[in-house]
């Protein structure tokens, strides 16, 4: 199926590993100019190649910290400047820690609504002009489902992400029929996060190591396996797609089927 986003600019946060990265390279693989930012400089030049060497279009990838306002309007404004404008956009983030509610000091509340709440807030306010100016203006939200289902030891994304999920659905509104909006649940898919929750699950004493960690989370998911983050990432390119085109406010799961609700 040709998603029609061949020669579109798509911008992604904190899109140089992970469910980011396997986004950015769905739209790549579409012949998208394709912008990811991240923090780490190995991951960043990995991810150039990487996108690079999935399609023909235009790549930049880019230091930049989406908890810092000032480096995501920097971001934005080079994307926009090197393509010639954005027409979609994908928000990601890390994880924040995990653990229960009386290991968490007030920092790490802030950190975790900055990363997982401002960062939208921030790169959705000075993407929305170039937005507007697109013919098919869209955003996509990588969230988790825990914004549906609370998981054990994930307090902070719990608790935190669900915000995400009503500021998807009102801009969805608000912004229409300029901007579509729309939000992914991911589930659990081999990413550096699954690793750091099995290992930090293990060290509680939760699991007895990393392979019962591993099958602990497979077992959760009636297709009986974790999902590949490029199942994730073609999800996000379908709707950002004019193939989605009226597909808006919604807030998909992407578990294989672990969600009960």
């Amino acid at each position: 199926m040709d998603l029609e986003l061949a020669d579109s600019a798509v911008l992604c946060t904190a899109a140089t590993s992970g469910l980011g990265l396997a986004s950015a390279t769905a739209f790549a693989r579409e012949g998208a100019d394709v912008a990811v930012c991240g923090r780490t400089a190995g991951h960043i030049d990995d991810a150039r190649e990487t996108l690079r060497a999935a399609g023909n279009g235009d790549v930049l990838a880019t230091e930049a910290d989406i908890t810092d306002p000032d480096h995501v309007a920097a971001f934005v404004e080079q994307a926009a400047e090197k393509f010639g404008g954005i027409d979609h956009v994908v928000t990601s983030a890390g994880g924040p820690p995990s653990g229960p509610f009386e290991e968490m000091a007030d920092r790490d509340w802030y950190q975790a609504y900055d990363m997982l709440v401002m960062s939208v807030v921030w790169t959705l306010r000075e993407t929305v002009p170039y937005l507007r100016e697109s013919e098919s203006g869209t955003l996509v939200a990588i969230t988790s489902r825990t914004v549906r289902e609370v998981r054990e030891g994930l307090l902070l994304s719990n608790a935190v992400r669900r915000a995400v999920d009503g500021l998807v659905k009102t801009v969805s509104r608000e912004m229409a029929p300029d901007i579509r909006a729309n939000a992914v649940l991911p589930g659990a898919h081999e990413t550096a996060r699954i690793e750091e929750l099995i290992e930090a699950a293990v060290e509680r004493g939760a699991v007895d190591d990393y392979d019962a960690g591993y099958r602990d989370w497979a077992d959760d998911v009636p297709l009986d396996r974790i999902g590949d983050p490029q199942e994730l990432g073609d999800v996000v390119a379908f709707l950002s797609s004019p193939r989605a085109s009226f597909v808006n406010g919604a807030s998909l799961a992407v578990d294989g089927g672990s969600m009960r609700s």
